[in-house]
């Protein structure tokens, strides 16, 4: 198949893209696809899509390019640059399908798979409108409290609000706050106190204009793959130190990730069917990842759905696969089929 890894772009989690499309990439032409590589914002002048996926490809020396892009992001979008780079979309329209390798804000959010409908562009995961409303904290934590999925009691808090005060929402310390679109747990605070909290609120406020407040779950982190409306084996990720963000995530040995998790056949099946809930909530198709909180006693929370996870050598999806006896290039192409089923 011709195939474009499509990876970069501008968010907060350009460089994490970065590797995952690397990865993906390298898999995929090893099974023998046309594979390439491209930087959804800076592209590739002088690109002939007729031709781009017969030549030499050098997928490290591309990943090379795009890293050192990187740096230009913040100037050329105070130039008010275009979203797409030079050839993008004539190259995702020349291939057979997008493997989405793009994480966080105008990646996650619907916004390109929109694009890409009206273009008539084939992609891996999800549709645009479920891609928006896993993408939304907010969004999430009100479908999932209206369906039976549970998770964390929350408030939305704008910047504008009349009111920041926890009690006036019901609430007290130890609270969680944090973006309303952000990933990777980035402009995610863990808070104690009303010092702790106005601090969090201004970080938060930092990246959007609308944040999300809800209770501490204090207790064990699980991670559950679900690809095709199934569940994967749960994956339990302890930290060697803090909570699990942006660093623990991507940084090799800063968490203790087992897989399947050290739960009871009960507890497991009770996550999965969550896991699948939520998916079947937002109207994921495709696959997705569902990130839990279970206390001592038992009690489990759904925290959100990411519909494009993380696809690093450290990623959580790559781990349960193996544990099915799927290796990562398998799984690159398992999730472009079932991604391809949306077409038919």
């Amino acid at each position: 198949m011709k195939i474009v890894v499509l990876a970069g772009g501008t968010s907060t989690e350009r460089e994490v893209s970065i590797v995952s499309g690397t990865e993906i990439c390298r898999a995929l032409r090893s099974r023998g696809h046309q594979a390439i590589l491209v930087d959804v914002f800076f592209g590739r002048d002088g690109i002939v899509p007729t031709t781009a996926f017969d030549e030499e490809y050098d997928v490290d020396r591309e990943a090379e390019y795009i890293k050192e892009c990187s740096e230009q992001v913040p100037a050329r979008l105070a130039e008010g640059k275009d979203f797409f780079g030079p050839g993008v979309l004539e190259l995702c329209k020349a291939a057979d399908v997008v493997f989405m390798a793009l994480h966080g804000a105008n990646g996650e959010d619907g916004k390109v798979q929109a694009v890409f409908d009206l273009f008539h562009i084939r992609y891996t995961g999800t549709d645009y409108l479920s891609s928006a409303m896993a993408m939304d904290k907010g969004i999430t934590k009100k479908l999932f409290a209206a369906n039976q999925v549970p998770t964390p009691a929350g408030v939305e808090i704008h910047r504008e609000s009349s009111s920041r005060e926890l009690k006036d929402y019901g609430m007290e310390f130890p609270v969680v706050v944090k973006t309303c679109c952000g990933g990777s747990s980035v402009g995610v605070y863990i808070v104690h106190d009303q010092k702790e909290y106005e601090e969090a609120l201004q970080g938060a406020f930092s990246y959007e204009e609308q944040v999300v407040v809800e209770e501490y779950i204090q207790g064990r982190e699980f991670s559950v793959g679900v690809v095709d409306g199934k569940a994967y084996p749960v994956i339990e990720i302890a930290p060697v130190e803090g909570f699990y963000d942006y660093k623990n995530k991507y940084s090799a040995g800063a968490a203790v990730e087992t897989c399947p998790a050290e739960l009871t056949k009960e507890q497991t099946e009770r996550m999965q069917k969550y896991a699948e809930m939520g998916c079947k909530v937002l109207g994921i198709k495709g696959y997705a990842r569902l990130d839990f909180m279970m206390k001592e006693n038992g009690d489990m929370y759904c925290l959100e759905a990411n519909t494009l996870p993380g696809m690093t050598p450290t990623s959580l999806l790559p781990q349960e696969a193996a544990v099915l006896g799927m290796d990562y290039p398998s799984l690159c192409e398992e999730l472009i089929r079932i991604s391809l089923k949306k077409y038919e």
